[in-house]
């Protein structure tokens, strides 16, 4: 079934569930059945930041919002991480999000705890913290305000041109060399963005968020990611020189890789959008991660393995010399960090 605006196509059942539900085709008579709607559902949990024990991955802590994903990126892969709270990897994903409403007021809890040891705050690993609810409920933007607060450094990822309107607090902590913000761009063709990450910013909103936030004081560069091979792999350095013409500082990009249930989802949205190039994608991703579509070992499942990943690394590095953009994740400070208290007042 299609509903329109979602990037699923598929909603492959729970891997955690005994229960199978299956959509009888021939009963539908509508191709275009009722808008699907969103729902927000509240989470109780009493824990925010998620500690980093992956070594690939360069940060401390991960902070998410929010669970599940607006924008409905049909391969993203934190797809998965929705089974485990009991929903499907598919629509389910994009159309029952969970919101932490209280992450501010427990995030100012953690931070004060004496036995807080001080690291670098990644937004977000499971999740956009600026997709569309975000302008709404504004969870993300007080979360800044704590981390601008305490001074804690923090790595920001999002797919939204939402993230400008936070330039206050970004640039609080870009006075103590405590942010980097990544704009995740994946095509520069506002048709293939619209099907492939259908409530995302498009292409054009954010570069233009990078040069905001560059001109505003705050490092921002690019995460082209992920690169799908034999569908925007090619693109890779007209983005690369977009982002370096915006003002963009540093790049990063990843190959894309397709676990569990994301391998049904995406492989519904080839058919529907791709057909004609469905087997060449699967198996040039295939060629990069040895004859699987997915990869889960640390240092080599972002990138692929074998001759092609090391002649994609090998380009993406010298597209960035020839634009002046810096392959490395910015380094941030912990220096600045100061534990305050609740109700504690600021000198400076």
């Amino acid at each position: 079934m299609v509903h329109k605006g979602r990037g699923a196509d598929a909603d492959p059942a729970n891997r955690f569930s005994a229960m199978r539900v299956e959509v009888d085709e021939d009963a539908w008579v509508d191709d275009d059945p009722r808008p699907l709607k969103t729902v927000f559902l509240r989470d109780d949990s009493q824990s925010v930041l998620a500690v980093n024990s992956a070594d690939d991955l360069s940060f401390d802590y991960g902070l998410n919002p929010y669970r599940g994903c607006e924008h409905g990126c049909a391969y993203c892969y934190a797809r998965t991480y929705h089974e485990y709270l009991g929903f499907s990897a598919g629509l389910e994903f994009e159309s029952k999000i969970v919101v932490k409403e209280n992450a501010p007021e427990l995030l100012q809890a953690a931070l004060a705890k004496p036995s807080y040891k001080v690291g670098k705050i990644a937004m977000s690993g499971v999740t956009d913290c600026y997709q569309p609810v975000e302008r709404k409920l504004e969870i993300t933007r007080r979360c800044l305000e704590v981390l601008a607060r305490f001074r804690n450094p923090v790595t920001i990822i999002t797919k939204n041109a939402l993230v400008a309107r936070d330039i206050d607090h970004l640039s609080e902590l870009a006075r103590h060399n405590a942010v980097a913000v990544y704009l995740s761009v994946t095509t520069l063709d506002p048709a293939l963005a619209r099907i492939l990450e259908p409530r995302a910013s498009s292409p054009r909103a954010r570069l233009e968020t990078i040069r905001q936030l560059t001109e505003a004081g705050i490092r921002a560069g690019v995460s082209a990611a992920p690169m799908i091979p034999g569908l925007n792999d090619s693109e890779l350095p007209a983005i690369l020189k977009a982002v370096a013409d915006h003002g963009g500082k540093f790049a990063a990009y990843s190959v894309v890789r397709l676990p569990g249930a994301v391998k049904d989802v995406f492989s519904a949205w080839l058919d529907r959008h791709q057909p004609l190039a469905k087997d060449k994608v699967l198996g040039r991703i295939r060629s990069f991660h040895g004859g699987s579509l997915n990869a889960t070992t640390p240092g080599i499942r972002n990138r692929g393995t074998g001759e092609q990943s090391k002649q994609l690394n090998a380009f993406f590095h010298a597209l960035c010399r020839r634009h002046g953009l810096d392959p490395h994740f910015p380094e941030l400070s912990t220096a600045s960090f100061r534990r305050v208290m609740p109700g504690q007042g600021e000198l400076f």
